[in-house]
Parts: structure tokens; C-alpha cells; sequence
């Protein structure tokens, strides 16, 4: 974990929560945490308390994976020391990651050129016009392009380290740590969730809250948007609004995203066919699960089982 002068303590303690933590109880193996001062300490932060650390940027030299929590202002170029190491350790093939503004530490250091990433909405515009180069995406909660990663604001941290977590440790692992600390394991939707959207009322959100719940436990049932809208007891018109404004998508896009989920889950964790495993995620047939999968991550389901049950 890279620390600088004016961190945010709660950005840096999402990873060191994710990774850091003895959770070796649960199953959850052990792993070797460094907090790295990008520059000369004791380093200030943004809450009045002063960090320590023993260790320099010389540990990012053989480090596997390399997270930059966050960083202090979007037009603040970052120490060339750092950026030199961040390019050598992509170089080498180290996992990079750079939760909210720390995205723009890894723009600057050039990792990020011809690659997609995100970034907090707010920084997106003044991201895009100082990397153009870089594939800006800020609609979603973070962006896995292989060995570098890039996430949204301080919350979509979370969600980037554990799907990090769970991309080299697996489901099982991942969810145990999501519900020591009390969140889903994956959140639908992106950024669209946060911006500027007024809340329904209070009566219309406990219901449609009601609905999402009963959705994801009867996903292998044929669900449409006008079964959902009568169990909220709104028009087709309502409810499609309600939606849109609680996840930031349509029901339809929100019901496919909850069945991959889920087969993801059951490919990591079962033994089941795919044409079971499609039945109970509400597919309806193995051709048309192979099909959205493919769509959505770029492999068969067969070969993301392969890749999860090989770890």
C-alpha cells in the first residue's frame, strides 16, 4: 500500500481491512502487508493523525501486488520516484491498483495508456482531459483490465479489493471477508447510483427494496418487469422510474446482472452441470447462459470454472 503526505486514513484502511486482517480461521489465507511512504515521514493525513512505516518505495520492487489508496488533488503530478517504480513494477507484471484519485497516479506513470479504468465522477471530467489517452469509463464501480485495476470513490474501494480478493482467492474466501466487514460481495450498478439522483419516498423505496429481495431468491423463476412492478404495487411506469433511480439501470440489465452473479458463484463453488447451474440461475437453457457469459466476461463458463477450481 503506497502512503504519501495528506492521505485520507479511511482510504488507506479499505486494503489494509481486505488484506491485511489475521483471518486465517476462516480459511483466508495470510497476507504480506506493507503500508510504503511515497515520500519522506512521518507522513500527515487528512484527519490530524501522523503515520509511521518502516518501509519505503524499495519494497515495491518485489512486491505482487501494488495498491495506491488514493492521492491528494487530480492536477497534482506525483513523485517521479514513485511513477518510476509503478512502471517498472508493471513492467515486471506486478498487480497494480488505484482506488479513486490513485487512478490518476497510475495515468501518470503511463500504465494506464490504450487501457480502460474509471475513477471518482466527480475528478472524471478533469481525468479525461489530462489522459486522453487513457480509456475513461466513469459510469462503473471499478474496471479489472488483467493486471491493473482502477475503481470509483472511496466506497468502490471495498468493492475493488474484494473482487481482487476473490480473483486470486476465490468466492468462498471473498465472502467470508464481505461479511466480517458487513457488505455484499458484489455490488450491482455503477456510479450512475450516486450522482446527483434524488431518493424515492420512503414508502416507494421500502417496497421496491421488498421486491429486490424477493427477486434475487426466485431468480430461476421467469421474472419480467411487469411481475416485479404489480409485487411493488406501482404502474409499469413507477416502478420503472423507482428502479432506474435506486440502482442506476432497468430492471432487465439488474435481473441478467443478479443470474451471472449467481452462476459465477455456482461455477466457483459446485460441482453441477452448466445446464443445472443455467436452471437455477434462471437462464433456462445452457446455451443461453454460454451466451450472456461470454458477453459479459469474455469466456465460457466452463473456463472461468476451470480457472476458479485450478486456484
Amino acid at each position: 500500500m503506497v502512503a504519501f503526505h495528506g492521505i485520507s486514513p479511511f482510504h488507506l484502511s479499505i486494503p489494509c481491512m481486505i488484506f491485511g486482517e489475521d483471518r486465517t480461521a476462516g480459511g483466508v489465507p495470510r497476507f504480506d502487508v506493507r503500508v510504503c511512504a511515497a515520500e519522506p515521514g512521518p507522513l500527515s493525513t487528512s484527519a490530524g493523525i501522523t503515520l509511521t512505516t518502516r518501509y519505503g518505495l524499495e519494497q515495491l520492487k518485489k512486491a505482487d501486488i501494488i495498491i495506491v489508496p488514493s492521492w491528494r488533488e487530480p492536477e497534482e503530478m506525483p513523485p517521479a520516484p514513485l511513477l518510476n517504480a509503478l512502471r517498472k513494477a508493471e513492467q515486471r507484471g506486478a498487480c497494480l491498483v488505484g482506488l479513486c484519485l490513485g487512478s490518476f497516479v497510475l495515468a501518470a506513470a503511463g500504465v494506464l495508456d490504450g487501457r480502460p479504468a474509471t475513477t471518482h465522477w466527480l475528478a472524471a471530467e478533469t481525468f479525461a482531459r489530462r489522459y486522453p489517452g487513457v480509456h475513461l469509463n466513469p459510469d462503473v464501480l471499478y474496471v479489472d483490465d488483467g493486471n491493473v485495476l482502477t475503481s470509483a470513490g472511496a466506497a468502490a474501494g471495498i468493492d475493488c479489493c474484494l473482487h481482487l480478493l476473490r480473483k486470486w482467492c476465490g468466492a468462498r474466501v471473498a465472502g467470508y471477508v464481505a461479511r466480517r466487514l458487513v457488505v455484499p460481495l458484489h455490488r450491482q450498478g455503477g456510479q450512475a447510483q450516486y450522482i446527483e439522483h434524488s431518493l424515492p419516498a420512503p414508502r416507494e423505496g421500502e417496497r421496491l427494496s421488498g421486491v429486490l429481495d424477493w427477486a434475487q431468491r426466485n431468480l430461476d423463476k421467469p421474472l419480467g418487469l411487469d411481475m416485479l412492478a404489480e409485487r411493488a404495487r406501482m404502474s409499469r411506469r413507477t416502478f420503472t422510474r423507482q428502479f432506474r433511480k435506486v440502482t442506476g439501470m432497468t430492471a432487465g440489465k439488474w435481473l441478467l446482472n443478479q443470474r451471472l452473479v449467481l452462476a459465477q458463484l455456482q461455477l466457483e463453488t459446485t460441482a453441477w452441470p452448466i445446464d443445472v447451474i443455467a436452471e437455477r440461475a434462471g437462464f433456462g437453457s445452457a446455451l443461453s447462459l454460454r451466451q450472456h457469459f461470454r458477453v459479459a466476461f469474455g469466456i465460457s463458463p466452463s473456463t472461468y470454472r476451470r480457472g476458479f477450481r485450478g486456484r
